[in-house]
């Protein structure tokens, strides 16, 4: 005659996942407060402040500055505008778009633009370049930290913006009952 096993672990509670995402745009501003809202909007201020050096020069009309201001406006708009799409939800209303790797791949090749810009800005050896090459390095080592994130996240199963409930029911057996 074979008689059951008897486990000595303790049952193993049972859970779910659920997603909630709520599709109305609603205004909140609590996405400032978070380390992507700060970067968003130390990225745009480091575009503002190069944009405005390359053109405070009498050399604006270089190639090497128009170059910059070129992606100094693209990471302005970019950034600029992912942060009102976050700050109005709107993200969380189109959560089907995979917002992760479209801001993870836009953040890296913004990087890689700022590499090329703030180099040769600060090889033409004027002193408004110079500053714009600064900032210009800043925004790109902020952008490659933000893509950084970007890609943990995604690697992780994260949601760009939503919360994700986890709901646990624990899984009871009882004794078989006594004679």
């Amino acid at each position: 005659m074979a008689y059951p096993i008897q486990s000595s672990e303790p049952p193993q509670p049972m859970g779910s996942t659920n997603t909630v995402f709520i599709t109305e745009t609603r205004f909140d501003v609590t996405y400032i407060k978070t380390l992507p809202g700060m970067i968003k909007i130390a990225v745009i201020v480091l575009n503002l402040l190069g944009f405005i050096c390359i053109q405070s020069s009498s050399f604006w009309y270089n190639g090497r500055g128009v170059y910059f201001n070129i992606v100094a406006h693209i990471g302005l708009w970019f950034s600029g505008i992912l942060l009102l799409l976050y700050l109005f939800h709107v993200v969380e209303k189109y959560h089907k778009l995979k917002w992760l790797i479209i801001e993870m791949i836009a953040y890296a090749v913004i990087s890689f633009l700022y590499l090329i810009a703030s180099t040769i800005v600060v090889a033409f050896g004027a002193a408004a370049y110079s500053a714009a090459g600064f900032f210009g390095y800043l925004a790109m080592v902020l952008y490659g930290f933000d893509a950084f994130l970007k890609l943990k996240a995604w690697r992780s199963g994260e949601l760009a913006q939503g919360q994700r409930v986890l709901t646990k029911q624990a899984h009871v057996t009882t004794p078989p009952a006594l004679p």
